[in-house]
């Protein structure tokens, strides 16, 4: 249904992370290698490329039963805190979108579940906005999922809004300084840097947009 987005919609946008994930790897890497520990592009590579493998083993049913395999991929195969937080995101997304009606995600259950996601982050890394992570990514991302959909946008437009918002917020991060995680042992040195997990977040959101543009088209 164009109005709804389903099980094909979440193949579709875990497909996208993938292929963003190997397409940016090399830029990932020397993100995190001003500010961390140089492997945030080849964990997020491998763990999609598992996730991926896994998808097309057991092809879930639903939407929440994707996610909720991605939730546990990726936490069992990305390494660094990438792994966990992501997990937890992907985990907290699959119980949104269990909640919705028919297994099917309206504009508001897309909102839902992007706020889900950012939840899980935060709960498990307790970072909050404007500390040089992801959540700077996903905080945004929610936000503008959230008045999108309350204004009448379809889930598509909702993903399209999430992904506009998130990558301003990665490239938001420039001239912050790191208070969370190991780029906050840089200090002042962390500034000038774009932080890695908001940026292969936004990728994320941005592919979860793209899926979502290409059901509304019935391709």
């Amino acid at each position: 249904m164009a109005d709804t987005l389903g099980v094909e919609w979440a193949t579709r946008w875990i497909e996208g992370c993938a292929a963003a994930a190997a397409e940016h790897r090399d830029e990932l890497i020397d993100l995190d290698r001003e500010i961390g520990d140089a492997d945030h592009g080849e964990n997020v590579d491998r763990g999609f490329r598992k996730v991926t493998e896994a998808l097309g083993a057991q092809a879930p049913g639903s939407v929440d039963e994707l996610l909720k395999l991605v939730a546990k991929t990726l936490i069992s195969t990305v390494g660094g805190a990438s792994g966990p937080l992501l997990g937890t995101a992907f985990l907290r997304a699959s119980k949104a979108a269990k909640a919705a009606e028919s297994g099917e995600l309206g504009a508001g259950d897309a909102a839902a579940l992007i706020e889900a996601a950012l939840e899980g982050i935060q709960s498990r890394g307790h970072a909050e906005e404007g500390e040089k992570t992801m959540v700077d990514t996903w905080a945004p991302a929610a936000r503008a999922a959230r008045e999108a959909a309350d204004g009448g946008a379809s889930p598509a437009e909702v993903l399209r809004a999430a992904a506009e918002a998130a990558a301003q917020g990665a490239e938001a991060t420039i001239p912050l300084k790191a208070t969370k995680g190991r780029a906050s042992y840089l200090g002042e040195r962390s500034v000038g840097h774009k932080d890695p997990g908001a940026t292969s977040s936004a990728y994320f959101l941005a592919a979860a947009a793209a899926a979502a543009d290409a059901a509304k088209g019935g391709e």
